[in-house]
């Protein structure tokens, strides 16, 4: 009986975790250029841990890629936040 018991309760709990990490995770940020000075608010997908130290690291490399230097994070959340901060982020809304 326990070698039936332990396998099923292993499924449950792991099939239990899957919804928390398959939840979308995202930043909003603050970025600059320089010459000529430029600046801009935007909303990222972070992939991995949904946490300010993550997103820095992630949204850092991005950005730079592409001539930006990230300012500051301002905010990590789920999917429930996006709605309210696309009209802020414009062009910059899921860009980076």
């Amino acid at each position: 009986m326990r070698n039936v018991i332990l396998p099923l309760l292993s499924a449950v709990l792991i099939g239990a975790a899957l919804p928390a990490s398959a939840a979308g995770c995202y930043a909003d940020y603050k970025a600059k250029q320089d010459n000529p000075l430029r600046l801009h608010y935007g909303v990222a997908q972070v992939n991995g841990p949904c946490d300010p130290g993550n997103a820095k690291t992630e949204l850092s490399a991005r950005l730079a890629a592409q001539g930006w230097t990230l300012l500051n994070i301002m905010s990590v959340f789920g999917e429930d936040g996006l709605a309210q901060r696309k009209d802020s982020a414009g062009s910059n809304y899921l860009r980076f």
